[in-house]
């Protein structure tokens, strides 16, 4: 018993091996190594030749019955008179006369059994019959058994689909297996002790996860709880090479730097992505920025036009451990890994917040203010209103111009209280 457990294991290790090897690593590099297109053509060799052997077999064997290919019993094509008239071959009769003859309804009794055996509507609604055999589909005439040989590559076929296609078909499945798993390494290795609560809300399919954003392992302390489409722009480097393997296994939305500035396309792709209620949900990091965990500031509004359910996360680490914020003015992305792997631990909590969806009269706006707030006060953030983008950009003129006209109301006001006191 023991011996044959082994060889199971050693099964199982040379499975695993050709797996990881031959399909898991090269998608993940982009590269194709050709084993599909060899698959294909050896697949219509072996079916061409099981076709001839097939028809040498009908051959060689007693003739088997006739089969159409799109049924099972051979219809005539021919119009009513000219099976009627092929009936009274031995009575010629004039059929414009409107004479009657008894074998006329053998013809109607012909059609009519037909049509009960197999009407040309109910068999639109059955698997097509073969002509020949495929090694997968068994037709009537059980052409599998025409030959030790035929048989044998039918086993073989059988192996093939039940012990090696079977489990790569099931890619929804392994694929989220492995994204856990991985991004669970990545949290080992950083030492990452997270702490998750209320997961009752957890994001679900079809929604958008919004969240505070301080480092970009948020997304490992997220994804260690559940999977998600990522959604942010392109980047080069060592980020981009990352980028590019995920994005082959998982449908993550990645844009251009031009896509970007095109609101209307970003909208639609994300429109469609939520539409699709089979796909994970969307991982969204409203502030576009990395803030220092100390506050949230302000959510920009597309990720609340597109509409859908928001699922908030409350993201908050604890600073005596190790700091997680990047500062990426300051580090780049391999020097800030360094710095993670080398501090004592990230530790950090997560809350899960109830479900959240658009108010009547609510702009997207308002909405996006509202989701903010909720996660400020969960995380015990600060609620700030100024825009993260701030740090790499000048401040907007509309912004200038508000503080502007608030001053200026003040001074008008001012003058206005002055004039309305004074003596008559």
């Amino acid at each position: 018993m023991e011996g044959a457990w082994e060889i199971a294991f050693v099964f199982f290790q040379v499975w695993l091996s050709i797996v990881v090897g031959l399909i898991m690593l090269p998608a993940m590099f982009g590269v194709s190594l050709g084993f599909t297109d060899i698959y294909i053509k050896v697949l219509v060799k072996t079916l061409e030749w099981a076709t001839l052997r097939i028809q040498r077999g009908q051959k060689e064997q007693a003739a088997l019955p006739s089969q159409s290919a799109n049924g099972i019993i051979e219809k005539d094509d021919g119009s009513m008179q000219e099976e009627i008239g092929e009936l009274r071959r031995s009575h010629p009769k004039n059929l414009a006369g409107g004479d009657f003859t008894l074998c006329d309804a053998f013809y109607f009794c012909k059609k009519g059994i037909e049509n009960i055996v197999e009407d040309q509507v109910t068999q639109r609604f059955t698997s097509e019959e073969l002509a020949s055999w495929n090694l997968l589909t068994r037709t009537n005439n059980n052409f599998c058994y025409i030959s030790v040989r035929l048989t044998i590559i039918w086993g073989l076929g059988v192996f093939i689909r039940y012990c090696i296609l079977l489990p790569l078909s099931v890619k929804n499945w392994l694929s989220d297996l492995v994204h856990i798993t991985c991004y669970r390494i990545c949290a080992r290795g950083l030492s990452a002790t997270i702490r998750y609560h209320n997961k009752e809300n957890r994001p679900k399919k079809g929604g958008i996860c919004v969240a505070n954003h301080t480092s970009p392992i948020d997304i490992v302390i997220l994804a260690n709880d559940g999977c998600y489409a990522m959604v942010g722009q392109v980047h080069g480097g060592l980020m981009g090479v990352l980028q590019r393997s995920i994005v082959r296994s998982c449908p993550h939305v990645w844009f251009e730097r031009s896509e970007m500035k095109d609101r209307h396309a970003v909208a639609k792709r994300l429109k469609d992505h939520i539409a699709d209620k089979t796909k994970l949900p969307i991982l969204i990091f409203p502030e576009g920025t990395c803030i220092n965990n100390t506050s949230v500031m302000m959510f920009k509004k597309g990720s609340f036009e597109i509409g859908g359910t928001i699922y908030p996360v409350a993201i908050k680490y604890d600073p005596q451990f190790g700091d997680a914020f990047w500062n990426s003015a300051k580090y780049n992305m391999v020097s800030y890994l360094l710095r993670m792997m080398t501090s004592w631990a990230i530790v950090c909590n997560v809350w899960y917040l109830p479900p959240m969806t658009r108010q009547d009269g609510e702009d997207a706006v308002q909405f996006a203010n509202r989701v903010k707030s909720a996660i400020a006060h969960q995380g015990g953030l600060v609620d700030l209103s100024w825009d993260g983008g701030l740090k790499r950009e000048k401040v907007k003129e509309s912004l200038k111009e508000e503080q502007q006209k608030m001053y200026s109301s003040m001074i008008i006001g001012s003058d206005f209280n002055e004039a309305s006191v004074g003596p008559a």
